[in-house]
């Protein structure tokens, strides 16, 4: 038997109704020619008193009767309802200008039986010349009790159980009782002198139960004695929560005996606990310490304190350890043996006590070197402290160009944690801001991205203004420096190229014309020589600085064949090359630009340790919300490989790269499997720890040579669309590719998954860092919950697993991708789906 219930408390919708027909006739209408007008008002009234404003149907005209068919939606949502809801439904009749009296009320309440809320079709009684009464005893009933045996009201019943799915439907013979009940009603209706007003209420796939909405009290409680007390209920769950915190050593020994106990006491709120307990602060003070000098070198630490700085580094919890920092002997053993634990010992600092937070900064230049993820770890909105954010920023100088770019996208988003407390910024009083603008200004590439993450950001409505005055800083830094002047007249014109081809892809999608006419139109526009697209002057490629374009080829851009129907510009470059980009409008490619980053990163952390993988991290660029360039990769999708080679990967390959070498059994440069078998490792391990969803075979490419990589990162950290994803997009296809889960090659294939895998892990730390610094971006799969984003990318990880336990459990979740049956069912459903979009 099925359980399965929602809290009311968990439905943020609104509130509707849907207001139906009205049956049966009333004497003084049956004298007109005409139906009167009418129109029905719904209020919504909980413990006597209203909640909302009535909300009224819109005109109509009525010729047979009266029928609406009209959703109603109150201004309150369903968390916020008492279980006393109900409604007040009032019938009205116009009976001249700016005059109406009342046809007759109902009241019908929102929650039923045990507290669940009604919905499917209702019928409701109309109480003949009043209003509807909204009290908890109301006088307008919805429901007649000496009507209940009726043969219609049960009738109706049994259709509301079938409408809710309560009753198996049986085609041949629901037609026909359907056709009984329609006549019945109808000679009822016609003989009846009641109104009846019939409603539908929303349906829920699980019964909705009223739950209220639960808030923390303010601070810790005291007890007091209160004789009154014992007429509270024993299961009151508040009284047992409080029982655990007043009596925790004895709750879980004598339950019984802490309940009697509690019975005679009353919780009452002490204001005093809300103040910094003195004796606390004192044995704080104590404990640390608060010499003249900033460490004593001649303390120690105790064993069992030396114990936990051993493992100190490798933990992210919070304050893990924070009993054990006393910024004396502990620090002197941090920075004796080197331990980079510097962000561990922060996080334990109290912030509030000026003197350890001048203690506590005077330490900072004692402090080993630490890395750049620690780095990063400063600058998040944790650490507010100037003097910890410039320290930080120092460490960061030590990065060439090349480093700074793979972390510039969070280092721009770090700027919003820079406010002072009135929300601005002053750059110059920013060392973060200061130093990407110094950056920014001596390198091209470093340039390019830091304007357009600035201008992208500088359309938030939180942030907007900081990212105009960064923005602003930028340009007067620029032009002061050498062909600064330069450099910014041609980022007007990447602005201004954005703007066309904004213009352009709008034009072209809205043309009511199949796809090819579409495409000829956008060319013939781009070739047009009084046009601007064409030829211009030289000017820098926002996605590939390193490039200067000074056209548009318009016999080689086209239109891809999609929802948003993205245009492919191909540029002709100063040095007589080509880059062809996906220019996109309608979509947030700052989702996707993040996702590459990371990819990119992660490539450079395996190439360091000499793993190439090779992945294809193509360039993804935002320039606006809601537009942005995409790097163009020469690829086929994999659908389209399965569908043209016979299901078969293998023959793709031969078609392009065949090798008649003796030994070959597979028929293919062994270069081009090699390139396969890696890269389909690399893209397993990433897409998995990155959580990346609604994978299926059109947005996974393979080139001729062998990459195969991943498109479309719509859906990260655990999303999907799909029901029962896979770990990771690992189809049979793909195996059988390899020679079959026997061969050498899949074994080749697992070991690269497990050294890439182990790899990341060693340097999560970074990458979990690079997230937190996001939480506070407008990308759509962070913001949902801001809070979980870095836990989700963390639990991939498993860092509670030693490192043979890891290769362990990454080795069942190959095992469990590739024998994973519902995926491939959703697989032929997508394919069935885009046949059908064509």
């Amino acid at each position: 038997m099925d359980f399965s219930y929602c809290l009311t408390k968990d439905v943020k919708l609104p509130v509707s109704i849907r207001i139906a027909t009205l049956e049966g006739i009333r004497d003084t209408f049956q004298q007109q020619d005409n139906l009167p007008d009418l129109y029905i008002t719904v209020q919504l009234f909980g413990d006597n008193k209203p909640l909302t404003v009535p909300i009224k149907t819109s005109y109509k005209a009525f010729r047979n009767h009266w029928s609406w068919n009209e959703w109603l939606t109150l201004p309150i949502k369903y968390c916020d309802l008492p279980s006393s809801a109900q409604f007040a439904i009032t019938v009205w009749e116009t009976i001249g200008p700016r005059k109406v009296k009342p046809v007759g009320g109902t009241t019908l309440r929102l929650f039923g039986k045990q507290f669940t809320l009604r919905k499917g079709k209702q019928k409701l009684h109309i109480w003949r010349d009043c209003e509807a009464d909204g009290n908890h005893d109301t006088s307008t009933p919805s429901k007649l009790s000496n009507h209940e045996d009726n043969d219609m009201n049960k009738l109706e019943k049994l259709m509301k159980r079938f409408d809710c799915g309560d009753i198996r439907p049986e085609e041949w013979l629901d037609v026909m009782v359907f056709r009984q009940i329609e006549n019945i009603h109808k000679n009822i209706s016609s003989t009846s002198t009641e109104l009846a007003l019939y409603v539908d209420l929303p349906k829920f796939d699980f019964p909705v139960v009223y739950g209220e909405m639960e808030y923390n009290l303010p601070g810790p409680f005291t007890v007091v004695q209160n004789s009154a007390a014992h007429n509270i209920n024993d299961d009151d769950p508040l009284r047992a929560a409080m029982s655990q915190q007043i009596y925790p050593d004895q709750h879980n020994t004598n339950n019984e005996l802490d309940r009697q106990t509690l019975m005679h006491y009353s919780i009452v709120l002490d204001p005093d606990f809300q103040r910094e307990n003195p004796v606390e602060a004192k044995h704080r003070r104590l404990v640390r310490s608060h010499r003249n000098g900033p460490l004593d070198r001649d303390l120690k630490p105790n064993p069992k304190i030396r114990d936990e700085l051993n493992v100190l580094p490798h933990k992210r919890e919070e304050g893990s350890v924070s009993e054990a920092f006393t910024l004396d002997g502990t620090c002197s053993a941090l920075i004796d043996f080197n331990f980079q634990a510097l962000t561990k010992f922060l996080k334990c600092v109290v912030w509030t006590d000026h003197t350890e937070v001048r203690q506590a900064v005077d330490l900072l230049p004692l402090w080993v070197d630490i890395d750049v993820d620690d780095a990063l770890e400063l600058l998040g909105k944790e650490f507010e402290n100037r003097a910890v954010r410039a320290y930080a920023v120092n460490q960061l100088r030590k990065a060439d160009d090349e480093d700074l770019f793979l972390y510039l996208l969070q280092l721009v988003q770090a700027l919003k944690f820079e406010c002072t407390s009135d929300k601005t910024l002053d750059p110059n009083g920013s060392s973060l801001a200061q130093f990407l603008i110094d950056r920014a200004t001596n390198d091209l590439i470093l340039g390019t991205f830091f304007y357009w993450y600035v201008i992208v950001e500088c359309e938030d409505l939180v942030c907007g203004k900081l990212y105009a005055k960064v923005a602003f800083h930028y340009i007067e830094a620029l032009i002061r420096s050498p062909e600064g002047y330069k450099r910014r007249i041609d980022m007007r014109e990447q602005g201004k190229l954005m703007s066309k081809l904004t213009i352009l892809a709008r034009d072209v999608r809205n043309i009511k014309e199949p796809r090819l006419k579409k495409i000829d139109h956008m060319r013939a526009k781009i070739a047009d020589p009084k046009g601007t697209l064409y030829k211009f002057k030289a000017i820098t490629l926002p996605l590939e600085p390193d490039k200067q374009i000074s056209g548009v080829i318009a016999s080689k851009s086209s239109m891809f064949n999609s929802n948003l129907q993205p245009l492919r510009i191909t540029f002709q470059c100063e040095d007589g090359s080509e880059y062809p980009i996906i220019f996109k409008t309608g979509d947030d490619l700052r989702q996707d630009q993040l996702v590459i980053q990371i990819i990119s990163l992660m490539n450079r952390l395996l190439l360091k340790e000499n793993l190439d993988l090779k992945l294809t991290p193509y360039k993804v660029l935002a320039t606006a919300a809601d537009t942005g360039l995409m790097q163009f990769v020469p690829s086929v999708s994999l659908a389209a490989v399965l569908n043209e080679h016979q299901n078969n990967i293998l023959n793709f390959f031969k078609a392009h790269h065949p090798s008649t070498e003796p030994g070959n059994v597979y028929g293919i440069d062994p270069k081009v499997m090699e390139t396969y078998i890696r890269s389909c490792a690399g893209y397993c391990v990433i897409t998995y720890l990155l959580g990346v969803g609604d994978r299926h075979l059109d947005n996974l490419l393979l080139s001729t040579d062998g990459h195969l990589f991943h498109v479309d990162f719509g859906f990260i950290l655990g999303r999907d669309p799909k029901p029962f994803p896979p770990p990771m997009k690992l189809c049979k296809e793909m195996i059988e590719a390899m020679g079959g889960a026997n061969s050498p090659h899949y074994l080749s294939f697992q070991q690269y998954c497990y050294t890439a895998f182990t790899t990341l892990r060693r340097n999560a730390n970074l990458i979990l860092n690079l997230f937190s610094l996001m939480v506070d971006a407008n990308i759509p799969d962070i913001k949902i919950e801001p809070d979980k984003a870095v836990m989700k990318v963390q639990e991939k990880f498993r860092l509670d697993l030693t490192e043979e336990a890891a290769i362990s459990y990454f080795r069942g979740l190959i095992s469990e991708s590739v024998n994973a049956l519902f995926p491939q069912i959703m697989e032929t459903v997508h394919k069935w789906a885009q046949y059908w979009r064509r």
